[in-house]
């Protein structure tokens, strides 16, 4: 399948969205995986820790990301107007051995993560900002030769 990750085009035989520690992830994080699980030809995997939801089709993965970045610009709409400014960015990680092994022994792939930024108060009372990794929601892309679930 053909991923389109903000105009970075990559070859994959899937997508895997990640929601870690349920218990522990924040609502934001739910939302953003409900988002993808409620979405036809997903297929969903539940561990003790974390839950996968497996995407193997571009338009699907599309409609996913779609799904994301609303539930983010909603997020970022609640801020309190003139008072709070949201923000949010990925973050793309990838590690690798000199065989294409990442440091669990598994093939190479690139992960993406959510940060998100959020500044408090006006002017006056100077920058307070602050950012906020979200360990508990991201996205493995898979490389090519690995099968899909």
């Amino acid at each position: 399948m053909h991923v389109d990750f903000y105009g970075l085009r990559l070859d994959a035989p899937k997508v895997t969205f990640y929601l870690w520690s349920p218990w522990r992830a924040s609502a934001l994080e739910h939302k953003l995986f409900d988002v993808v699980v409620q979405l036809p030809n997903v297929h969903i995997e539940k561990d003790a820790d974390e839950i996968r939801a497996h995407v193997a089709d571009s338009k699907v993965f599309q409609t996913a990301m779609t799904g994301v970045r609303r539930t983010l610009k909603g997020w970022q709409e609640e801020a309190e107007a003139g008072r709070e400014r949201r923000g949010w960015r990925w973050m793309l990680e990838g590690d690798t051995d000199d065989h294409g092994y990442d440091h669990a022994g598994e093939p190479h792939s690139l992960w993406a993560f959510l940060r998100l930024s959020m500044e408090r108060g006006s002017l006056e009372d100077g920058e307070k900002g602050e950012d906020v990794d979200m360990n508990g929601f991201g996205l493995r892309v898979w490389p090519k030769g690995t099968a899909p679930a």
